[in-house]
């Protein structure tokens, strides 16, 4: 496992769902790479008020991820997440679903009653789902920071 990070401190609920929340900002805060449809959409009266808008949104404080923020969210996905076994791929999709968040207002771009809907159950189960997928990365990064304590057999 990769270790970017040189945090000692106890590892806790609070500080992996900091973790996922920060990698999954620092995702969204990414640019854009690829195609657009932009020069084509330019001339709708519709997309005019819309550029306006976003516009009006880069204007706004944006969070811009440095180096190292990148290096611990590749620390984060996907490394965290093989914490979670194959066999709870719901939970391991509800973990990071719930860990994207946008850089510019810092919310979560997938709330509860979206998850659930999305996983087809209720959003306290996702809740829970949630928790269970924390814990379980818990347990893989006390696993990791044990056997890294180990001493080397010559």
């Amino acid at each position: 496992m990769r270790r970017h990070s040189r945090y000692e401190g106890p590892i806790d609920a609070a500080y992996v769902e900091y973790r996922l929340r920060h990698a999954g900002k620092t995702l969204m805060a990414l640019p854009d790479t690829g195609h657009s449809p932009k020069l084509r959409l330019r001339s709708l009266e519709v997309i005019k008020g819309v550029e306006e808008l976003v516009e009006a949104e880069r204007s706004v404080p944006r969070f811009e991820p440095t180096a190292h923020d990148i290096a611990m969210m590749d620390e984060v996905f996907p490394d965290w997440l093989h914490f979670i076994p194959q066999s709870n791929l719901p939970i391991r999709r509800v973990i990071a679903l719930r860990s994207l968040v946008s850089p510019v207002t810092d919310r979560h771009l997938w709330p509860w009653r979206r998850i659930g809907e999305t996983m087809g159950t209720s959003h306290e189960s996702a809740r829970l789902w949630h928790a269970r997928g924390v814990d379980m990365i818990i347990g893989g990064l006390a696993r990791a920071r044990r056997e890294s304590q180990l001493p080397m057999a010559a």
